[in-house]
């Protein structure tokens, strides 16, 4: 049996502990740049011992982005501070992973703490794009029904985004169709309601995410896993399901995806969810059980020997963390040393670790 401090290859990656850092938004950007606070939020995690740090999510275009302050990977100035930050985590023993993402009819809208639903044109807004022309809720954007070259060039988008994340230092790359944004949108039969090759039967409406996910599976070395995270129900008669999940799962496999980071969510906003302690768990497991595939567990996932748990019993590969990451970035220290488990310290503070700790240094991926 794995425990949570057990590395864990994929492809050519190992990660150090089986602990990462979801993505969490930080609406902190301007025109997309990354700056000192995203550098200190990711650097603090990856000093606090994870072994997979994910960037919030990251608009693949300008229109893509869920607030006017997200992060954005549009062009390759917008990863040029980001590679300081991938610099960091690697020399802390860590993995940089990047979440790939277009907000779709959820996108410009404020920011938690400057409001709620559209932002208008004039302060920044724009026109946002869907499956159909649908709002998500009456104080959101109404969206415009996206064309098939606009389905195309945004797959390009996805693609480019991901070659530019390679090289920049990220190792892992995540395609972001969960929480009610655009792939999610085309996913769920509540959301898209389209009549051509993009709509109506499973095949159609998971035809864009499966030919970004194969396209962006060959713009990637062989060695960077590839994952993506899905939600695995809308909580919603009719709509998206954990059947439905598993075997988008499948041939999400067979394209050459190497994780599913299993959420829930998002897409209904009248959607009653029974949110709990470890309440989406049962999802990864099945879709680990029955897809084959590795998988991530998320929500609300706080304690060690839950989290450790997770692990041992085979329900998940990983374990992403959020809120008690932004609570304690050295969460990953505090559960080794709760559990009995070994794990390493940055030499910086050894004097501050338990007794027999050793200094981190990195050593995570094999040439």
């Amino acid at each position: 049996m794995s425990h949570l401090f057990d590395a864990l290859r994929l492809r050519d990656v190992t990660f150090a502990n089986r602990i990462g850092v979801s993505p969490m938004c930080q609406y902190s950007s301007r025109d997309g740049f990354a700056n000192d606070w995203h550098f200190v939020h990711l650097a603090t995690r990856a000093v606090g011992g994870a072994g997979l740090v994910f960037t919030e999510a990251a608009a693949v275009t300008p229109e893509g982005r869920i607030s006017p302050q997200d992060l954005g990977v549009w062009s390759e100035k917008h990863f040029e501070p980001l590679e300081r930050v991938t610099r960091f985590i690697d020399a802390q023993g860590g993995i940089a992973g990047i979440q790939l993402a277009h907000a779709g009819r959820k996108a410009s809208t404020y920011r938690p703490w400057s409001g709620s639903g559209k932002v208008p044109e004039s302060e920044g807004g724009w026109q946002v794009l869907a499956p159909t022309a649908a709002p998500f809720s009456p104080d959101y954007p109404v969206p415009a029904a996206m064309t098939v070259p606009q389905i195309a060039a945004l797959q390009t988008a996805f693609v480019q985004a991901a070659e530019r994340a390679y090289r920049a230092g990220f190792r892992v790359i995540e395609v972001h169709a969960a929480h009610g944004y655009l792939f999610h949108e085309f996913l769920s039969p509540l959301s898209n309601t389209r009549q051509d090759g993009y709509g109506g039967s499973f095949e159609n409406r998971t035809r864009f995410l499966r030919d970004t996910a194969a396209a962006v599976r060959k713009a990637v070395p062989d060695r960077a896993p590839l994952f993506v995270r899905i939600s695995c129900t809308d909580w919603a008669p009719g709509g998206w399901d954990i059947e439905q999940s598993i075997e988008l799962a499948r041939q999400l496999k067979a394209l050459g995806v190497d994780l599913i980071d299993s959420s829930s969510g998002g897409n209904v906003a009248s959607a009653q969810i029974p949110a709990g302690p470890g309440y989406q768990t049962g999802f990864a497991q099945r879709i680990r059980r029955e897809a084959g595939i590795a998988t991530a567990a998320v929500g609300l996932i706080t304690g060690a020997a839950q989290a450790d748990h997770i692990i041992r019993t085979g329900q998940a590969d990983i374990v992403l963390l959020a809120h008690e990451l932004l609570r304690n970035p050295y969460w990953p220290l505090e559960a080794a040393r709760e559990l009995g488990h070994d794990t390493t310290w940055p030499a910086q503070y050894l004097r501050a670790a338990p007794k027999g700790a050793q200094g981190r240094t990195p050593a995570h991926e094999v040439d």
